[in-house]
């Protein structure tokens, strides 16, 4: 790849950032009040949410600039390791920004600039909120990612006269879902563990701004360029239905926990909340909730063990990345969520562990 290629590559992806950034601050916005509170005033944090416009005009966008070859479908694809490396730039100049400018917590400087240092980062008393915007950034490159990788397979596949993968293009389209979901439910997120339970540092930023729009996408990297290995039509619909086995689990979780936290005493679909209680606080021990402390993180490693063999190449070891990391993100993240709760609820937890006694796997874990 010439000097020229990598140049152009590394200014993509900030212009990318910048358009994005552009139309979530320009276009119309829903006002939400939040769950989380101000750490100093105790008042519920504001949030514009326009995310499931932001997303759709970008895509717009990227497909106007091929339609009219100013920019090719697959561009993304090309500059993907110059592109790489700017989002790695833009990562940790975010993150030392972020750390430098706040107080030290009293931990080492390392644990600070990874877990940071503030809670919830705002701009104009939530015209741009730090967690919100790094989210919409990331599911949005994502998302772009995708279709530029699908654009070269097929364009790749067609100049090899060979038959195009559809379970490369199934991985694309689960890709886009995941991304089109969490903006669609934008505001759900808002009573998440990311939301009230996390600083913003390198973890969250860096994570945010390089990982997730460019390691998410690893089974289309892995991928991208092999044959169709010509598996049954049957079998490609099964890695679907897995697929959409795990969301139902995700979406269905999340979306309850968001039903109860905004109307406690309101039915879920069919299922009406069961709580216990202490006086002060109230657990939710029905439905998904009833089945296991953090079900949803059961249908996200679903999900994306689905991804990763969609294409039909499970002896791909690069494809098992994204579900391992899922793996340990989010069984550590249950212990830490553990942790939390028993300070926060105190003996009620101890209750609540009995009702619903597995962690994540109902009658495993």
């Amino acid at each position: 790849m010439d000097v020229k290629l990598w140049i152009l590559g590394f200014l993509t992806t900030v212009i990318a950032y910048a358009g994005i950034t552009l139309l979530h601050i320009i276009f119309p916005v829903k006002r939400i009040k939040g769950y989380v509170k101000h750490e100093k005033t105790g008042e519920v944090l504001n949030y514009r949410i326009n995310g499931i416009m932001v997303l759709p005009a970008s895509i717009l966008i990227w497909f106007g600039l091929g339609y009219f070859d100013i920019i090719a479908y697959d561009w993304l694809y090309q500059i993907r390791w110059p592109g790489l490396v700017s989002a790695i730039v833009m990562g940790l100049i975010f993150s030392f920004i972020l750390v430098l400018k706040a107080p030290s917590t009293g931990k080492p400087f390392l644990a600070d600039f990874w877990f940071g240092r503030i809670w919830n980062p705002q701009i104009g008393n939530g015209f741009i909120d730090a967690k919100m915007w790094l989210y919409l950034i990331g599911a949005v490159m994502l998302q772009l990612n995708a279709l530029s990788f699908a654009a070269y397979h097929i364009q790749e596949m067609q100049r090899l006269g060979e038959n195009i993968n559809i379970g490369f293009l199934l991985g694309v389209a689960m890709t886009t879902w995941f991304c089109w979901d969490y903006l669609i439910f934008e505001k759900v997120h808002l009573y998440t563990y990311d939301l009230f339970a996390e600083r913003v540092g390198f973890k969250l930023g860096f994570g945010c701004l390089t990982f997730y729009p460019y390691f998410y996408a690893i089974s289309l990297w892995a991928t991208v360029n092999l044959p169709n290995p010509n598996h049954p039509l049957w079998l490609t619909i099964i890695f679907a239905g897995v697929f959409l086995f795990g969301w139902v689990f995700t979406r269905g979780a999340n979306l309850q926990k968001y039903i109860f936290k905004i109307a406690p005493g309101k039915k879920f679909l069919w299922m009406k909340p069961e709580v216990i209680t202490d006086g002060n606080h109230n657990l939710l021990v029905s439905g998904y909730w009833g089945a296991s402390r953090h079900i949803n993180y059961m249908g996200e490693i679903i999900q994306a063990i689905a991804i990763a063999i969609a294409a039909g190449y499970p002896g791909v070891w690069q494809v098992w990345l994204y579900p391992v990391y899922y793996i340990g993100l989010l069984f550590s993240r249950e212990a830490d969520d553990g942790k939390i709760c028993k300070v926060k609820y105190g003996a009620l937890w101890d209750e609540y562990k009995k009702k619903v006694k597995y962690k994540i796997i109902p009658f495993i874990y």
